[in-house]
């Protein structure tokens, strides 16, 4: 474990990392742009991978905060499974548009997330380490979301 993270949600987040980088990379690169495009297509490249595997991962998150849901007090569980599909509702309404709009909205999206991450964790639905995975990994998806948006 790394820092009281286990070690396979530690991998699978930092792989997870990689299309918000592969798609950042081929923005400041004309060299790899090209290698990806010629050999990927143009799905693959810029903005368009970061906001289709961005969206994608936004409803996942959704899920992860169901599972959380599953563990409150019956009493509290409405309000739970209400807030874990936010991120989804979130990520299919604003997520559409230009890649500037796009864009933009999925950073909303990544930052309220990580509000209701830490309230999950407050109310210790979570994992004890859920924050220290998901403080850092939510900053390194909104930088790239950044870049990728404003480049």
């Amino acid at each position: 474990m790394t820092g009281g993270i286990p070690r396979a949600p530690l991998l699978l987040a930092l792989a997870g990392l990689l299309p918000f980088l592969w798609g950042l990379l081929t923005l400041v690169s004309d060299p790899v742009y090209a290698f990806a495009y010629e050999t990927l297509g143009g799905r693959f490249v810029g903005p368009y991978v970061q906001l289709a595997y961005g969206t994608v991962i936004l409803a996942f998150m959704s899920g992860v905060l169901w599972g959380f849901a599953t563990r409150a007090p019956e009493r509290q569980a409405p309000v739970c499974y209400a807030l874990s599909v936010i991120p989804a509702l979130w990520a299919f309404f604003m997520a559409g548009g230009g890649p500037v709009s796009a864009g933009m909205n999925l950073v909303f999206g990544y930052l309220g997330l990580l509000a209701l991450d830490w309230q999950f964790w407050r109310w210790r639905l979570a994992p004890d380490w859920w924050m220290r995975l998901r403080l850092p990994m939510t900053l390194a998806v909104v930088a790239c979301l950044l870049a990728g948006t404003l480049l």
